[in-house]
């Protein structure tokens, strides 16, 4: 059941997604579409109450209560992140939106670049982590803990791993080629690569002549 939930879970995200940003950009309805983007952390809650509901009717503690508890850390890390990500796609495709910003490419900008990925991860994990661990104190050590705390191992990895990226294009920048140039972050694009929606939405709507639909 715990898997089960988990995938309606990943579906559901991107289901609400979906009908956030056509609210937001094609229906001209921002404060409703915002409304239904909000509900996205509802998901997590409910993840983790029949976790726990399932842990204390006497389930053994397996793999898949740790499976629910990686994904609600990640969901709780990268799920904003990834929304901006798709906003910001989602105006520039559908609602005359600038494109993208692409990512710095060289020296200390792509290793400020990468060290917020990785602090992204690292926050996923470490909330992860946290959450196992108040899995393995309700359950007790007689419960059978060792696949929670083997989750666990796997998350310090996935730290490391992070650490260990970021850091060599710290040590070692990558170096631009003569002739490069970084992609133009600045100007009108900034708040769509911030995933700024108020912003994007006032542009929006003001362009269409609808200043009353203006999000406050």
């Amino acid at each position: 059941m715990i898997v089960t939930l988990i995938i309606v879970c990943e579906v559901a995200f991107w289901v609400l997604l979906a009908a956030g940003l056509a609210l937001r950009y094609l229906a001209r309805k921002p404060r409703l579409g915002a409304a239904v983007l909000l509900c996205e952390p509802l998901l997590e809650v409910v993840l983790l109450v029949v976790t726990t509901i399932d842990l204390k009717n006497g389930a053994e503690p397996d793999w898949k209560h740790g499976l629910a508890a990686v994904y609600i850390g990640f969901s709780i890390a990268l799920g904003p992140s990834t929304i901006r990500w798709v906003d910001v796609r989602f105006a520039h495709r559908f609602a005359g939106g600038p494109p993208p910003v692409k990512p710095p490419k060289y020296g200390m900008a792509r290793a400020l670049h990468e060290w917020k990925t990785a602090a992204r991860w690292i926050l996923a994990s470490g909330i992860a982590i946290a959450l196992l661990q108040g899995a393995v104190w309700y359950v007790g050590d007689d419960g059978g803990t060792e696949s929670l705390k083997a989750w666990q191992v796997r998350m310090l990895f996935v730290i490391g791993i992070n650490v260990i990226i970021a850091g060599s294009y710290t040590v070692s920048p990558k170096r631009r080629p003569d002739g490069a140039v970084e992609p133009d972050g600045e100007r009108d694009r900034s708040a769509f690569a911030a995933g700024d929606p108020q912003h994007v939405t006032d542009r929006l709507v003001g362009d269409a002549g609808k200043d009353e639909k203006q999000v406050r």
